[in-house]
């Protein structure tokens, strides 16, 4: 139900008003990530009105579907308007390999059966072919503002943000891949661990029979400098194996905080 304020826009009861009232929109890094890329390719004057009407409550409601998402913002007329927001949605055959990639890799195949976004999975998209975030967006809007995305758009767009703050899989879903279709699929690969030798892993023999050679070693020291370099492990992998704390630095996730300097910490590359 909405009602006329001569001063602004016609006040919404029950709008989907964003929780942030100051700053940045968006708590989680995938949702920081989005608006982002918002603000790298909408107009700043724009997209500041539209934070605006976001906090207001004037977005009405809308609607996530695969490669669209349609809502209904309200504005100083008594018709609300419409805005559709389209990006490319996957198809089956990109979802298919996405998803056998996903399950290969234990980090993000336990993360999102857990139901978190891991960080680093915009990389495996990427590297797919198939980019997580959308850097080019089609937003037609009702109202007679020519820009793009208007005031309305832009609310719109910062809403949709703060949902993924609360549930990461529209980012998903957005792309083509509903949240339960995708879990159901993960759960229907193949463990990745069964695959993979334990490197720390030994031969149970009895004593006895390692009597003569017990206090020999397995390889010359000779030998053992003449083996190169091996894969280092990746500096950051303690924050990715415990469970992030719930800290946060100027709404920054502390683990995405530290895990820059994690990387500053590793070797460097010869």
């Amino acid at each position: 139900m909405a009602f006329f304020d001569s001063s602004g826009p016609i006040k919404v009861d029950g709008g989907l008003a964003v929780r942030s009232k100051r700053g940045k929109i968006g708590e989680q890094w995938w949702s920081r990530r989005f608006v982002d890329v918002l603000e790298e390719v909408c107009d700043p004057g724009r997209l500041a009105r539209g934070r605006n009407y976001a906090r207001k409550g004037q977005v009405m409601d809308f609607v996530l579907t695969p490669g669209q998402v349609k809502a209904r913002v309200q504005g100083s007329r008594p018709t609300p308007y419409s805005v559709t927001i389209t990006i490319a949605a996957y198809d089956e055959a990109q979802w298919t390999e996405i998803t056998s990639q996903l399950g290969s890799r234990a980090i993000y195949r336990a993360a999102l059966l857990a139901g978190d976004m891991p960080h680093e999975i915009v990389e495996l998209f990427t590297e797919l072919g198939s980019p997580l975030f959308p850097s080019d967006l089609d937003i037609h809007c009702s109202c007679p503002d020519w820009g793009v995305p208007c005031k309305h758009g832009s609310a719109a767009l910062y809403v949709l943000a703060e949902a993924f703050d609360d549930d990461p899989f529209l980012v998903l879903a957005w792309r083509g891949r509903a949240r339960e279709v995708l879990l159901d699929a993960l759960r229907g690969t193949p463990e990745p661990d069964e695959a993979v030798i334990d490197p720390l892993a030994v031969e149970d023999e009895p004593l006895d029979s390692r009597l003569d050679d017990f206090y020999a070693p397995a390889i010359s020291l000779g030998r053992l400098r003449e083996r190169g370099p091996r894969n280092a492990t990746p500096p950051e992998l303690l924050l990715r194996a415990l469970d992030p704390p719930p800290v946060k630095i100027r709404h920054i996730p502390l683990v995405d905080v530290l895990r820059s300097t994690y990387r500053d910490l590793g070797p460097r590359p010869s």
